[in-house]
């Protein structure tokens, strides 16, 4: 916990729930009849409304990114160290909104919340999302702000899907698009990353066809390994290399399969939290979001072409050791804009986190989203 709040922190910020009466239509075919967003908002609006910044979320993210909600909270939210006053993203300067995603399970409505036709958890029952859906419900949350245009769209990793996914489907809605460590589709491996993760949830036993919250209960050991499995693609081998090597957990062997290696100790702490603070169903839905997420293919898989609209300026940023959302996939994007006479602004760091670099606080990267984020603030007047 902090002892006391830092100067450059938004502060105590307070979580809101915000309903929505409007039917949404999804991709898959089906209508929510209403729904729920959680989201939280740092600095103040300006009185023409030009200053707003949509923060979009990754895998397995949420509404809190910056600040306290109380002073027992040991941390911050995710990305503090980029979101505060005086930060790349200024609260002094810009009006920043956080979400949750619908489908995801920190307060908006997803598959731990009731389903109003059976009274009981959706779990299986909620349809599956897409990055074209939360769009959607974004759109519907600027609205209730009184948000007709965006300054920027920022977002990292499956964040930078929906800020793309913004500057195709509401140009004229955002003024500049911030896309890090991100792609404009998913790889095979990518995917098979994905299955074998699912796959983990599916077979646990406890995972009784999705209906697991029916019977109380969580399929804990599925959720753990699908997190060890995503947490070694997030981390570089030199990332794991410098952090832990192949340094011991006890002075001798064990000569069985229990925790010899300081790795494994970790992996298996990041799963166990992470299975007790995380829903599976949701879990599911958001790495079928992920896989499912293709702009160009709408446009005769051309990429080029589904931001040939586009009118918003652009940010990308790459780390090199990147394996899961490489600079190369960075570049295509980058690639396709130019081709498309859109304006570009690219940044790829040399940094050995691997894909987690995106939440860090690197020098390069920062200045350089500081940099850009002027820009956007001098839009703004």
């Amino acid at each position: 916990m902090p002892e006391v709040i830092p100067s450059d922190s938004v502060g105590l910020v307070e979580p809101k729930a915000i309903w929505f009466d409007q039917p949404l239509a999804l991709k898959c075919g089906e209508v929510l009849d209403g729904f729920q967003l959680m989201i939280e908002t740092y600095g103040q609006l300006n009185e023409s409304h030009s200053n707003a910044i949509l923060i979009c979320h990754a895998l397995s993210g949420h509404h809190h990114v910056a600040g306290y909600h109380s002073m027992e909270e040991r941390k911050p939210g995710w990305w503090d160290n980029c979101i505060g006053p005086g930060k790349p993203i200024d609260t002094n300067r810009f009006f920043v909104v956080a979400l949750n995603n619908l489908g995801g399970c920190h307060g908006s409505t997803g598959p731990t919340s009731e389903n109003p036709k059976t009274g009981k958890a959706y779990g299986p029952d909620f349809p599956v999302v897409t990055v074209s859906d939360w769009v959607s419900s974004q759109a519907m949350l600027a609205d209730y702000l009184g948000i007709d245009q965006w300054a920027a769209v920022v977002g990292g990793s499956l964040g930078g899907m929906q800020a793309l996914q913004w500057s195709i489907t509401y140009p004229e809605r955002l003024r500049h698009a911030v896309i890090i460590a991100s792609a404009a589709r998913l790889s095979a491996q990518n995917i098979a990353f994905n299955e074998v993760a699912r796959q983990a949830i599916m077979s646990d036993e406890q995972f009784l066809n999705g209906r697991y919250l029916e019977e109380n209960t969580i399929p804990r050991k599925g959720l753990g390994l699908a997190r060890m499995v995503g947490h070694i693609t997030y981390l570089s081998d030199d990332a794991m290399g410098a952090k832990f090597g192949r340094e011991m957990k006890n002075d001798s062997l064990s000569y069985d399969y229990n925790v010899d290696f300081q790795i494994e100790s970790y992996l298996r702490y990041q799963g166990e939290s992470f299975s007790e603070m995380f829903d599976a169903n949701t879990y599911l839905l958001m790495t079928r979001a992920l896989d499912y997420f293709d702009p160009a293919a709408e446009f005769g898989d051309s990429l080029p072409k589904a931001l040939g609209n586009a009118s918003a300026k652009f940010f990308l940023a790459s780390f090199s050791t990147d394996w899961r959302f490489s600079p190369e996939r960075s570049r295509e994007i980058v690639d396709a804009l130019m081709e498309a006479d859109r304006c570009v602004t690219y940044l790829e760091v040399d940094a050995p986190q691997g894909h987690d670099a995106f939440l860090m606080d690197i020098p390069r990267y920062t200045r350089g989203l500081a940099a850009y984020m002027n820009r956007v603030a001098e839009d703004c007047q």
